[in-house]
């Protein structure tokens, strides 16, 4: 750790004013429910794909990933490769159509209310389902933040890990409580910048530019590290590994905070600079914070230094290498990756609550004012909750991670896709999509865990744990497969399946061809 604090608490507390002076300069710009959770539709390519990148990536950029390239070396290209696809692949297929027919559907907010307005769903059932879905997923998804935050604050300051989830959890909270989502992308377009600068400057200067040998010298380590297609122990990767690798990249047509990043811009026209912009951000940051990973493999074996967490390397690397005020500004970084993501996800589900079910289910004609002050209540109290669940050691940021972008990716993606191109799809496709989706990713990761289950602890277990395992591990091996492929599939197949059995009225079905015509014309 480093020898003085002072040069990192300065450092936080400057970087901390500077995000709480943004919420306070976005406060005085929200007016009403539109400006607080989606920001009046007014970003521009920058702020549009910024924000989507850095609220996308969280402490997982600094932390999971960089982790995941200190273990298993080139396998994390796999990774990194199916995510960069589908960044791209979001922006280019769902970005303009799902902006225009949020428009055209008289001006939908949510996910949740454009899939109720898309198929004229007068008793709101799937707007509710899908705000259940949101409010499920995301209290995973914001833990895996609030575990970052932790593991930040343990290892810069040496605050108690609860302690250092606490305050993390406050910094997060302070500004999104009261900016809304002005608030949250004009502070992603900062730390969206500043996570790509930490992520490719650290391996730089570690390496002193000497990257020419980083492929050597892993090698030299163990030429496993340096094969693609092999484990870190010399096994050939599965044909399941890979395709569960690359299909993170499902992930991002369901992920509700992204999605909002469409609506959110300006015009369809800058949709395109705003694309290349995310894309290009995205191949920094991840081949950045994968030379974290391999690099810091190589530092820390020369430098003898054990490193139990491998999701600690950035910080371990910031913290050892550098100043502490230049170790501050870095740290700051993975504090910026933290606070975008969280953001994020606290404003889209605070925007479920107030807006899908407190509007939809309780109170139907509340007023605006007291709708964003429920969506601000809402900040509040799905942070308390997330924080339980952080509060577990134990837990990884890319676990939680992982368990709440294939809930989304499944739950969501097919439904949003197919929404956005078929005509003929119904509300109760819609719906069978939602909830299929989001069960097979439930059940296919408690299997897993079963499957993983030691027999000789069986004795422990419970009645229904002892009768499951005998068919998990049976299999086993297709268990392995990542559980938004399966939850991706099937999703898919129930949504075509139920709308070919189900009609769709007419009203939704003219509503689809305002929104086909719209493409060619709304700007």
């Amino acid at each position: 750790m480093i020898d003085s604090n002072f040069g990192l608490m300065a450092t936080f507390l400057v970087y901390s004013a500077l995000m709480l002076g943004i919420g306070v300069l976005a406060y005085k710009q929200t007016a009403n429910s539109n400006d607080y959770f989606l920001g009046g539709r007014s970003l521009g390519p920058w702020p549009a794909a910024l924000s989507a990148g850095a609220s996308d990536m969280s402490g997982w950029l600094l932390l999971g990933l960089p982790g995941f390239a200190f273990t298993s070396g080139y396998e994390s290209f796999w990774l990194a490769g199916g995510l960069l696809l589908g960044t791209w692949g979001n922006w280019l297929v769902t970005a303009k159509r799902l902006r225009t027919y949020s428009i055209v559907a008289d001006d939908a907010i949510t996910v949740p209310e454009y899939l109720a307005r898309r198929f004229n769903d007068k008793g709101r059932m799937l707007q509710i389902v899908s705000a259940l879905f949101i409010l499920l997923f995301f209290l995973f998804y914001t833990s895996s933040g609030l575990v970052a935050g932790g593991k930040l604050f343990n290892e810069a300051f040496g605050f108690e890990y609860k302690t250092a989830v606490v305050i993390g959890t406050v910094c997060v909270v302070s500004y999104t409580l009261f900016g809304g989502f002005l608030a949250v992308a004009w502070t992603d377009l900062v730390q969206g910048l500043l996570m790509a600068a930490a992520l490719m400057f650290v391996p730089i200067w570690v390496m002193e530019g000497g990257f020419t040998d980083v492929h050597a010298d892993l090698n030299a380590v163990n030429p496993e590290l340096t094969n693609m297609f092999t484990s870190n122990t010399g096994q050939t990767l599965s044909a399941v590994t890979i395709v569960s690798l690359m299909a993170w990249g499902l992930g991002y047509f369901g992920q509700p905070h992204i999605l909002a990043r469409f609506k959110a811009s300006r015009t369809n026209r800058e949709l395109t600079t705003a694309r290349r912009i995310a894309t290009g951000w995205s191949a920094i940051s991840m081949g950045g914070a994968i030379l974290v990973g391999l690099v810091g493999m190589l530092y820390v074996r020369e430098a003898g230094i054990t490193v139990d967490d491998s999701e600690r390397i950035f910080m371990t690397l910031v913290s050892t290498v550098f100043h502490p005020v230049i170790a501050g500004i870095l740290m700051a970084a993975i504090l910026a990756a933290i606070m975008s993501t969280a953001d994020s996800q606290l404003l889209v589900s605070s925007s479920a609550l107030a807006e899908d079910l407190y509007k939809t289910v309780i109170r139907p004609n509340a007023p605006t004012g007291e709708v964003m002050l429920v969506g601000r209540l809402g900040v509040v109290l799905i942070s308390v909750l997330a924080l339980l669940i952080a509060f577990d050691e134990n837990s990884t940021v890319l676990g939680l991670v992982s368990y709440a972008w294939a809930g989304f990716g499944a739950a969501f993606g097919p439904v949003i896709l197919l929404s956005l191109f078929w005509r003929n799809m119904t509300k109760a496709g819609a719906i069978t999509g939602i909830i299929v989706g989001g069960v097979v990713v439930v059940g296919w990761e408690l299997l897993a865990k079963i499957a993983a289950i030691d027999p000789a602890m069986l004795a422990e277990q419970s009645a229904v744990v002892k009768a499951l395992f005998p068919m998990a591990s049976a299999m086993a091996s297709a268990l392995k497969l990542y559980s938004i492929v399966p939850g991706f599939i099937v999703a898919t197949v129930g949504v075509i399946a139920v709308s070919k059995m189900t009609s769709v009225d007419e009203d939704t079905k003219a509503l689809f061809d305002r929104y086909d015509a719209a493409l060619e014309t709304l700007e």
